[in-house]
């Protein structure tokens, strides 16, 4: 066991903003700190707001899921749903197994995405502003220097991208730690300011080749089953990337066998998957709703889940991804994903239109009339309306 060092002081810079919290250490990572934390969302506060939206003016149980989403914002808000204020972070990192060819792009494009975000001219800067939802940029590990400074901007590189990991671990476990360590300090940083929901968005090209090793490797799934074509691979080129992700987890299977989620983790993740590992621990411990986007942030997910099981209490899944695998996945997690358009893009576009959805939810818990007091007689009987 690593000795317990004394508390240590960690700033985070958010635009132009400093924020600074004590975290204790045990060696080099924050989860000692962390996990123990994250608590379970209480069944009797769910079925309490069920109780709820049941005396609400309409037949039970028909609004769907809409009321499962409500019941389930209230229990984690303490008997109030709150989703706003909401803010996604994007997370930016290069990857080592690009340099095997399992993208269309070049590696280049994820420092230019970084930049057009920065700009404001990306998919996830439209839908952020039509949603009413913040958005921050994280460099967690990008090809290349800082980038120029930017108000929102969040420079946490832990190197300029990761290792292949066909041929070594994708980072060092001190890097891994470092990553989900930053992620941490993100759900502080927005928990601080008040934010009710945060949101998980990547930028990377070649991360779904991480993402999809890391089902593996997590669940159990076999990489020609869930591996998809990404950017717009052939098919044989996706055949490629199989045998990439095979050859991966042949070189990782001993520590895949040993079961150690950090370790798997820093075998075959990347930067923004870890970093966005913490930012989902980190906001379960702060009772942050979670809105997991796509296919990558998914993978994410499932390195917290691994890591601690109750973080899935706070965990919304924006959509179910175009990419072929991720409703295995889903299903694997015990979900379906709130919304269906055929999305594969990332960047969190999923998720800002997700939160709309989980305020619609809170919405009809809060402000629809019950029966009572709008004068309403009641239905005959269980499971009917007026």
């Amino acid at each position: 066991m690593l000795d317990k060092k004394p508390p240590c002081q960690h700033p985070v810079t958010v635009g132009a903003k400093a924020l600074v919290w004590n975290l204790v250490l045990y060696g080099e990572a924050t989860m000692p700190v962390v996990l123990p934390s994250v608590v379970s969302v209480d069944p009797v506060r769910i079925a309490l707001a069920q109780k709820h939206l049941d005396s609400l003016t309409k037949p039970q149980g028909s609004l769907g899921r809409l009321e499962a989403l409500a019941a389930r914002l209230a229990a984690i808000g303490d008997g109030t749903p709150r989703v706003d204020p909401a803010r996604i972070y994007t997370c930016a990192g290069d990857h080592g197994v690009a340099a095997q060819g399992v993208s269309l792009f070049p590696q280049e494009v994820t420092r230019q995405m970084v930049l057009n975000f920065l700009a404001g001219g990306a998919a996830i800067n439209v839908l952020t502003r039509v949603a009413g939802v913040d958005l921050r940029v994280v460099d967690a590990g990008c090809a290349g220097g800082p980038f120029p400074e930017h108000p929102h901007l969040i420079q946490l590189k832990v190197g300029p991208g990761t290792a292949d990991f066909t041929q070594g671990p994708a980072m060092t476990r001190a890097q891994c730690e470092q990553a989900v360590e930053n992620g941490i300090r993100l759900a502080e940083a927005a928990a601080a300011e008040g934010y009710a929901t945060v949101g998980t968005g990547e930028m990377g090209i070649g991360n779904t080749t991480p993402a999809t090793a890391l089902y593996c490797a997590y669940l159990g799934f076999a990489p020609q089953a869930i591996t998809g074509p990404g950017t717009g691979l052939s098919p044989e080129r996706v055949r490629h990337k199989v045998a990439v992700i095979e050859a991966g987890l042949r070189h990782h299977q001993e520590v895949i066998a040993a079961g150690d989620a950090l370790a798997i983790l820093a075998a075959l993740g990347g930067f923004e998957i870890a970093t966005l590992t913490g930012l989902i621990l980190g906001a379960a411990a702060r009772r942050l709703c979670v809105v997991v986007d796509g296919f990558i942030a998914t993978a994410a997910f499932v390195a917290a889940r691994a890591m601690e099981p109750r973080v899935q209490d706070y965990a919304f899944f924006a959509h179910a991804s175009a990419e072929p695998g991720h409703r295995a996945v889903l299903e694997a997690v015990g979900d379906q994903g709130l919304i269906h358009l055929g999305l594969r893009l990332g960047e969190g576009t999923g998720a800002a239109m997700a939160i709309f959805v989980l305020r619609c939810a809170a919405a009809i818990f809060t402000d629809m009339a019950t029966f009572e007091s709008a004068g309403v007689a009641r239905a005959h009987g269980e499971g009917h309306g007026p």
